[in-house]
């Protein structure tokens, strides 16, 4: 790890990365992509050690509460965390300044702070996203080696749930010939209705590889399913979506099944929610469900 001064800390949409670069070891990391002009290794993790600073300087200035969020880059829990601890200080900055907060996962790490979620929750709005890709464990570890398997995450859904945090879940990404099958939706689908998520994300069932992330996923195609590198160069050559030929049925099987335990599907209503500050100490809610 290194540390680095940065010039701002929030986007245009209140998202933020505290750290640049990750330690999962996630096949598929879309974050590894070229386009994202990393100057040093992936896993050698970039700290934003002025970050609290500017965001508490961003947050004096906005006019009007908003949401917070982190994660979308760089989960905000990896190991190092719990050293560098970037991820519980912004959001004790979030619940004294008054915002909102969301924050996206695959760590039960974010249990560490589910004293500082609740306070946030019960002030303002927090949202604990989590992705799930994978029911089989076993088939995590390969897919997703250095982070919790799926039902470690499950469990940290229903503690989330036990202590009034509304959770969504990432349904993505599912990879053609890994896990696009029936049996693995179903088994994520369960987790998700006994969990009581407000809603489920997913763009379809497939894939998304670029220059940089697609190199690498490759590479561990060879290590651990010899032979299906071919078998993706055949069907997709160097496209960018990569949807599964079981998309469609999927998809059906998704959205009925989410539908039927009133589980929310529509991307855009998810994220309208996500955004919508909600201040609960003058009773005034904005977008909700």
């Amino acid at each position: 790890m290194h540390f680095v001064q940065v010039k701002g800390i929030l986007s245009g949409k209140n998202g933020m990365n505290l750290y640049r670069g990750c330690t999962h070891g996630c096949i598929y990391c879309d974050s590894r992509s070229e386009c994202y002009r990393f100057a040093h290794d992936f896993e050698d993790i970039e700290i934003k050690e002025n970050a609290i600073d500017l965001l508490e300087d961003a947050l004096s200035r906005k006019r009007n509460k908003c949401m917070i969020g982190t994660g979308s880059m760089t989960d905000p829990y990896m190991p190092l965390e719990e050293k560098i601890g970037m991820t519980r200080k912004a959001m004790e900055t979030v619940y004294r300044r008054g915002f909102g907060f969301t924050l996206i996962t695959k760590s039960p790490r974010v249990l560490r702070d589910l004293d500082l979620l609740k306070a946030l929750h019960e002030r303002a709005k927090c949202v604990v996203q989590m992705t799930l890709t994978t029911y089989d464990d076993a088939l995590c570890k390969i897919l997703e080696p250095n982070v919790a398997v799926t039902s470690e995450r499950f469990a940290a859904l229903k503690t989330l749930r036990d202590a009034g945090i509304p959770t969504v879940v990432w349904l993505t990404p599912i990879l053609p010939f890994i896990n696009d099958t029936a049996e693995n939706i179903e088994g994520i689908l369960r987790y998700c209705i006994e969990a009581k998520v407000i809603g489920v994300i997913c763009f379809g069932m497939g894939v998304t590889l670029r220059d940089g992330n697609r190199e690498y996923f490759y590479k561990n195609l060879d290590n651990f399913f010899p032979g299906l590198k071919e078998k993706y160069i055949r069907c997709y050559g160097n496209s960018y979506s990569l949807m599964s030929a079981h998309n469609a049925c999927l998809m059906n099987l998704f959205r009925t099944r989410c539908k039927e335990n009133g589980i929310e599907t529509n991307t855009d209503k998810i994220f309208s929610y996500l955004s919508a500050f909600e201040d609960k100490q003058t009773g005034a809610q904005l977008m909700l469900f």
